[in-house]
């Protein structure tokens, strides 16, 4: 025989063997790589799962967040109006307190003009009365330089005051 030919007793342990080892293979082997295999499978499904599962709870938290965005754009728009509201309605209110103010202080500077007006007025009167008072009595004083001016002035007034 050659070595290339195997004889029965070769190939008959080498059967014999070869199921020896399958046996032992299944016995031992198969089952811990086929749990293996198994396991590793399920853990792989499950992260998948897992994965799957966190990009829908980032879509959730992304649509929130944008909800949350958009609620905050609208509080922010709100408070921004009523911002406005209470700026226009302190200005209105600082408007007419300034308004009602220098309507006072005119009221006020009309009143000072017509007192001084009035005060300058009598002065008036009264230095135009005290004039006519030394005119007049310069007049009489010349007219009544005589006594028979001054008899005829008392009899007027006499006369004058019978008939009243």
């Amino acid at each position: 025989m050659g070595i290339i030919e195997p004889g029965i007793g070769l190939l008959f342990w080498m059967t014999l063997t070869f199921v020896i080892l399958l046996f032992l293979l299944a016995k031992f082997a198969w089952k811990p790589i086929v749990n293996a295999i198994n396991d590793r499978e399920t853990s792989i499904v499950d992260a998948l799962n897992q994965a799957t599962l966190a990009r829908k709870e980032m879509e959730t938290l992304k649509e929130d967040n944008e909800r949350i965005i958009r609620e905050a754009k609208i509080e922010r728009d709100a408070i921004l109006k009523e911002a406005r509201e209470i700026k226009d309605r302190i200005v209105g209110e600082a408007k007419d307190v300034a308004k009602a103010e220098g309507d006072k202080m005119i009221e006020a500077a009309k009143q000072t003009i017509n007192a001084e007006k009035n005060a300058a007025m009598a002065d008036i009167k009264t230095q135009i009365g005290t004039l006519s008072i030394n005119i007049a009595e310069s007049i009489l004083k010349q007219k009544l330089d005589n006594s028979e001016a001054q008899n005829e002035l008392v009899q007027n007034y006499l006369n004058k005051s019978n008939l009243n």
